[in-house]
């Protein structure tokens, strides 16, 4: 995608990376419209960074995702990139039993949330010149991490239906990428001080330079090793990504 004089929306951008992601982009010269569930988090945002916008929206919810669509076409008709960034990651136990609540809760934020609000606006987007739809995954769509099996799946989910629809919007203005972040350091999972997390500051940076080249996957370098899983080796791989997690 290009840098800037676009206008961007993206979703779970009162904190972390896509908080990292819409400070970036607005610094380079992009209009940026934030959602999220936490209207303080927004606003925090939104003090610190004159010029972007937000929005209240609720990714699980499929009348929260029609409304807001209709609201962004009406107010942002030059709206041309959607990032997909909002998500959950909920510890769970693939081994005993799996909490329903917790299951369905991260799937419709992370898998069906994306899927609706890329729906809703698809249309829109290519009736632009140039448009841009970009899914936040993550490298455990490629090794799982056992701990967090449903969330694992769920990025492993986007990642197939990224490809598709990548396929499917082939002919049109539209193109799709997908970022891959490796472990950073952000409250995803509570430990943002884990010395084996990613700087923050550090990912954003990477990312934003990988986003301009128009790869359809952006990795930063300490994405690669796990996006690179090993074909036929892959449950050996898995297997000693995860004992060397739990040492």
């Amino acid at each position: 995608m290009k840098l800037t004089g676009n206008t961007i929306f993206i979703t779970g951008g009162g904190s972390g990376i896509g908080r990292g992601l819409a400070e970036a982009l607005h610094r380079l010269g992009n209009k940026v419209i934030i959602s999220g569930r936490r209207r303080a988090q927004l606003d925090a945002v939104v003090a610190a960074n004159p010029g972007i916008e937000a929005v209240q929206l609720d990714i699980a919810d499929p009348r929260s995702i029609a409304a807001v669509a209709r609201q962004l076409v009406a107010e942002h008709p030059g709206l041309n990139v959607l990032i997909n960034n909002a998500g959950i990651m909920l510890a769970d136990d693939a081994a005993g039993a799996v909490d329903d609540k917790t299951l369905v809760s991260e799937i419709e934020t992370n898998l069906m949330g994306p899927i609706r609000l890329s729906a809703a606006l698809v249309e829109h987007l290519k009736r632009q010149q140039q448009a841009t739809i970009v899914y936040n995954s993550s490298v455990l769509a490629f090794v799982p991490l056992a701990p967090f099996a449903v969330y694992s799946a769920t990025k492993a989910a986007l990642h197939s239906y990224a490809l598709s629809q990548r396929f499917q919007l082939r002919n049109t203005s539209v193109k799709v990428q997908e970022i891959a972040p490796p472990y950073v350091s952000t409250d995803l999972i509570g430990a943002p001080d884990d010395p084996r997390a990613m700087p923050l500051d550090r990912f954003i940076e990477g990312t934003i330079a990988a986003l301009g080249g128009d790869a359809e996957e952006v990795l930063v370098e300490e994405a690669r090793a796990l996006r690179n899983n090993p074909g036929p080796n892959e449950h050996a791989f898995v297997n000693q990504f995860n004992s060397g997690w739990a040492a």
